[in-house]
């Protein structure tokens, strides 16, 4: 982020948040989310990055429409890269990306075809997200849990399928419900609804 003001009173504060560790730049996200209120600079409408506020840059241009329909259903936000990339860094301010993270390994997982890589994946999703005490263990009752450990005896592309649709329908009536009213998505919103409006007064 960069100041456009001469001895503007925000550039320190841009560099001292530049500076912080990943984690304490997620932590100063509301920092960040009134800095950008308080500068209402056109150039800051472009994505700050994952751990600062959404905003519809260049990449989101083309895919206004999207936007306007990821509020419509999950399944519709999962199936644009776009809302996917925006629902992830709303869950990263959260501190439950790894829920996203998850339910992608398994979409990714499924492709698989090598029977080889198909059981080294499976281990290696479990290890990372399904075990108990997992470095980003998902949210999921015990059953499921001991489910999926005796699935990976004989890995198949569907050994991971319970946990998965119980990551999804945990993201779908909870967090999904706070992404469609978060600051960041609402300023998405109105910005799409602005180009519409602005684009409709000079035809």
């Amino acid at each position: 982020m960069s100041c456009w003001m001469p001895g503007c009173p925000a550039l320190s504060m841009c560099r001292g948040l530049a500076a912080l560790p990943i984690t304490g730049l997620e932590r100063a996200k509301d920092l960040k989310t009134r800095l950008g209120i308080l500068l209402h600079k056109p150039e800051l409408a472009h994505g700050i990055g994952t751990s600062g506020k959404l905003q519809l840059g260049s990449r989101w241009r083309d895919s206004s429409r999207e936007v306007l329909e990821w509020r419509e259903s999950f399944d519709q936000l999962l199936k644009s890269k776009s809302g996917v990339t925006a629902f992830h860094t709303f869950l990263k301010t959260e501190f439950s990306e790894e829920n996203l993270d998850f339910w992608l390994a398994c979409e990714d997982f499924k492709k698989t075809r090598s029977k080889t890589k198909l059981a080294s994946k499976a281990n290696r999703i479990f290890e990372e997200f399904v075990q108990s005490e997992a470095p980003r263990e998902v949210n999921i009752d015990h059953e499921t849990r001991e489910l999926t450990r005796k699935n990976l005896s004989g890995a198949t592309s569907a050994c991971f399928n319970e946990a998965q649709a119980k990551t999804r329908t945990l993201m779908e009536k909870d967090s999904y419900p706070r992404f469609l009213k978060s600051a960041s998505y609402q300023d998405m919103t109105k910005q799409v609804t602005s180009r519409g409006l602005s684009k409709r007064s000079h035809t």
